[in-house]
């Protein structure tokens, strides 16, 4: 037989598979493998969902704090003005306000 004769009976004789393997083995393993990596997307989505859910309570805390700062400040700037000040000096304590003629100032020795 000549070699190009020889050549075209290899190409048309079926190929023997090899022993053990079988053709659709390496298509399940491209589908685990797939299968692997939508479970891990899957997986790295709730985490984010977590971390999301999370941050939205931080920010309410975060803007409640701030509200209970803001009220805190005013109840401050309340307590410490000067008429309330001078209200309960002269309801609790009987002060009264001093005549600015009336007023004299004592120069002390050193």
């Amino acid at each position: 037989m000549s070699s190009v004769a020889h050549g075209e009976a290899l190409r048309r004789r079926p190929r023997a598979r090899a022993q053990g393997v079988r053709p659709l083995a390496g298509g399940v393993l491209w589908i685990v493998l797939l299968a692997c990596l939508l479970a891990g997307v899957v997986a790295v989505n709730v985490s984010v969902l977590g971390l999301n859910l999370e941050l939205d309570r931080a920010d309410r805390e975060r803007a409640q704090l701030r509200a209970d700062i803001a009220a805190l400040r005013a109840e401050i700037s309340a307590a410490s003005a000067s008429a309330r000040i001078e209200r309960l000096a002269r309801d609790e304590l009987g002060l009264v306000k001093v005549d600015p003629e009336t007023l004299t100032f004592v120069t002390l020795p050193r």
